[in-house]
């Protein structure tokens, strides 16, 4: 009975974790990744990810604590504008691709750019 009781306990004690964990939305990137998304993405897309700081303004950075914004691109789609920038109908770049980070570092960031959806 004792080993129920303790099997239950943990199970819902982990439950509990993992939906407050999954809930949670950020408050800061990842910290190995705080001086990259302050460095090279901040500038545009702001540090709430609003895109509502002066350079993101003029290039119409994405507002990604918009749930309809975030609709409209795919982790894919994320991950290779990061990986190689983005450019624009003429061909100009509007978004540099992002230096010295590796494709498991996309990965998070693209994880936290959707934890920033409201």
């Amino acid at each position: 009975m004792q080993k129920h009781i303790m099997k239950t306990t943990i199970l819902l004690s982990t439950t509990v974790l993992l939906a407050a964990v999954g809930t949670a939305r950020a408050a800061d990137p990842p910290a190995e990744l705080k001086e990259v998304w302050e460095k090279q993405c901040v500038k545009c897309h702001g540090a709430e990810g609003k895109g509502d700081t002066k350079m993101g303004k003029k290039i119409k950075a994405a507002d990604f604590t918009d749930p309809k914004v975030q609709e409209k691109f795919t982790d894919e789609q994320m991950f290779k504008a990061i990986k190689e920038g983005v450019k624009d109908e003429e061909g100009k770049i509007k978004m540099k691709a992002a230096e010295s980070v590796t494709d498991d570092q996309i990965k998070v960031l693209v994880r936290y750019v959707r934890s920033l959806k409201k």
